[in-house]
């Protein structure tokens, strides 16, 4: 399989996601459930801190992708669902050491959606990833 970035000509490089992804031959498609900031007993971390709770929300993300075979440098789409965007906005350096620190340098196709509320009471942040692995 062949994961390959697509960057339009002339576009400035994008900081903590792509524009696109395109995959060849890719065999094996994983679509992981909106994780919110559970344990593993479905107990929410985190109460009222984003930073702690984006953090257990990704772990989820990545203990999923594990489970079905995958490596979080599968992602290729990711969507975050926040309750606050000026909360994320505020903890955009910790997302950022705990992306790397998680997932690496690599920055699937993302989508930032400010909602609402999240069904699961006292979430504020839930996230929903596809991954391709051959």
């Amino acid at each position: 399989m062949k994961i390959e970035i697509v960057q339009p000509e002339g576009w400035k490089k994008p900081k903590g996601y792509a524009n696109a992804i395109a995959l060849s031959g890719a065999s094996k498609l994983v679509f992981v459930a909106g994780q919110v900031a559970w344990d593993a007993q479905e107990k929410l971390v985190g109460r009222g801190d984003f930073g702690a709770q984006f953090e257990q929300a990704l772990r989820n993300v990545v203990t999923v992708l594990r489970a079905s075979g995958a490596e979080p440098a599968h992602i290729v789409r990711l969507t975050v669902y926040v309750t606050d965007k000026q909360m994320y906005v505020a903890h955009a350096k910790k997302i950022g050491v705990l992306w790397k620190e998680l997932v690496g340098k690599h920055y699937p196709a993302m989508s930032l959606v400010e909602v609402a509320d999240l069904l699961e009471e006292g979430a504020l942040v839930e996230l929903e990833a596809t991954a391709a692995i051959a």
